[in-house]
């Protein structure tokens, strides 16, 4: 299961209200999610600043948003499926354990881009690096969340001395829900490919933060498939049943034309050459995320 974006960006929870807290941030489903649900919160305060760990829920399945906010207001936030979160438990521990064997701050011994310990995290299309800083106000965890292939970065900087406490109180939470992300439990079907005169189309199942979904690829030689040159489409499980609806109508429409004489084409009252109404399918329900 993937790390699952929240639809609460617009920042309606009443425990973050009189906080100068800016409403913008990430921007993942926002707006899209009215049936997700907080089952837990904890507030932390480290130093000048303050951290929420929230432990979600929608029908994608359960995740933790980390919200820091500063002493400016400003806030940042990041996301973890509980399998994600419980990794970064983990990392926590050792880059504790790395900071307590580090003497005082030596500001001539201090590398260039002030990293003294990295790591990194993947899962599915995120990427979580973890670098232990130093800087002249201190020493820091920053944790950065990308979305592979580039796309936004939203980070969240962690005080060195705040490490034990933010680790013990992710471990309360995930000893109260658990790692099991939730969501798909099944083996996705395997690819499959079909080759069209000097075409290749490659149907890929795959998973990420928004659900599953299916990637239709076209190729016109197979020398493009090792460079990894392609022209896709993506598109949302919730409307596969749909998708294949509507190719089917097509299917039928084109046998039924071919078996139609020449003449019944030809009819009265239209101009020459002018296109049908184009039939608009809506798909009902809520407009399926981007993949």
């Amino acid at each position: 299961m993937s790390d699952i974006g929240s639809g609460d960006e617009g920042i309606s929870s009443q425990k973050y209200h009189g906080q100068g807290m800016d409403a913008g941030g990430n921007n993942f489903d926002s707006g899209q999610q009215p049936q997700e649900q907080e089952l837990a919160t904890k507030m932390l305060q480290i130093q000048s600043k303050r951290f929420y760990l929230d432990v979600k829920q929608n029908r994608r399945g359960r995740f933790i948003k980390v919200a820091e906010i500063g002493a400016d207001g400003r806030r940042s936030q990041i996301f973890l499926a509980m399998s994600t979160a419980a990794e970064f438990r983990d990392h926590l521990s050792s880059f504790s354990d790395y900071y307590s064997s580090l003497g005082p701050p030596n500001p001539d011994n201090v590398p260039d881009d002030g990293k003294l310990k990295s790591e990194m995290m993947l899962k599915d299309n995120r990427r979580y690096y973890l670098d232990l800083k130093e800087n002249s106000r201190g020493r820091f965890l920053r944790v950065s969340q990308t979305i592979t292939r580039g796309g936004p970065r939203s980070q969240i900087a962690l005080p060195a001395q705040g490490m034990i406490e933010f680790r013990d109180a992710l471990t309360d939470l995930l000893d109260d829900f658990g790692t099991d992300d939730g969501g798909f439990k099944g083996e996705l079907p395997e690819g499959r490919h079909l080759r069209v005169d000097n075409k290749n189309f490659y149907f890929d199942i795959g998973q990420n933060n928004r659900g599953i979904y299916m990637k239709v690829s076209e190729v016109h030689n197979i020398s493009e498939v090792k460079s990894n040159f392609r022209t896709a489409i993506t598109v949302p499980e919730k409307c596969w049943t749909r998708f294949r609806d509507i190719l089917a109508d097509y299917c039928d429409k084109m046998a039924r034309a071919q078996l139609s004489p020449p003449d019944s084409h030809q009819g009265g009252g239209g101009a020459a050459g002018a296109h049908p109404a184009r039939d608009i399918d809506t798909f009902t329900g809520s407009a399926p995320p981007r993949i």
